[in-house]
């Protein structure tokens, strides 16, 4: 079977410039991410020692490659880590790479390596419903709808869901 085109893994020292490029070139993505969210592009100093710093790290946040160049980012956070409830996301920043099916090919490589790596018996991914990709994409994998909280996100003068999907281990494992 020929290795796929999309890759994740930790960044790479020599990558600061071009990871800070991939996300501050294009505001495409900042649409989709929890616009309701106020953000604004981080300098390169607190880039380097932010995100780029846990891209390194490598554990809550890796990098997304399609053909050995870097286009996005899978990650994680505790929603609780007491109780082990944690979330999991992607984004591709570049919106020439969307439509083709990197992120599906990425976030299944990111919740093999969660279920590896942490002692948890699920993975939620959490979205809003102005973000239909990210939707399809939880139910495309195989994530079961859990909740929807109605019109509890207000962005540009209209109000949209908070959606939530779900994914048990044993789920996962038994997917194929």
């Amino acid at each position: 079977m020929p290795e796929s085109r999309v890759q994740i893994r930790p960044a790479r020292a020599n990558e600061l410039e071009v990871l800070y490029l991939m996300i501050t070139s294009n505001d495409e993505w900042t649409k989709f991410n929890g616009p309701y969210f106020p953000y604004t592009h981080p300098t390169l100093e607190a880039f380097e020692t932010g995100m780029f710093h846990r891209l390194l790290e490598g554990e809550n946040l890796q990098v997304v490659t399609f053909d050995s160049v870097p286009v996005g980012t899978v990650n994680s956070y505790w929603e609780c880590e007491s109780t082990r409830w944690l979330e999991a996301g992607v984004v591709i920043y570049d919106s020439e790479y969307w439509g083709n099916g990197i992120a599906s090919e990425a976030i299944p490589l990111w919740i093999d390596y969660l279920f590896e790596k942490h002692s948890i018996e699920r993975v939620g991914v959490t979205t809003w419903s102005g973000n239909p990709r990210m939707m399809a994409l939880a139910s495309k994998i195989g994530f079961k709808q859990e909740a929807v909280l109605r019109k509890v996100r207000y962005y540009q003068g209209k109000y949209y869901d908070s959606v939530k999907y779900g994914m048990l281990k044993s789920e996962w494992k038994n997917r194929n």
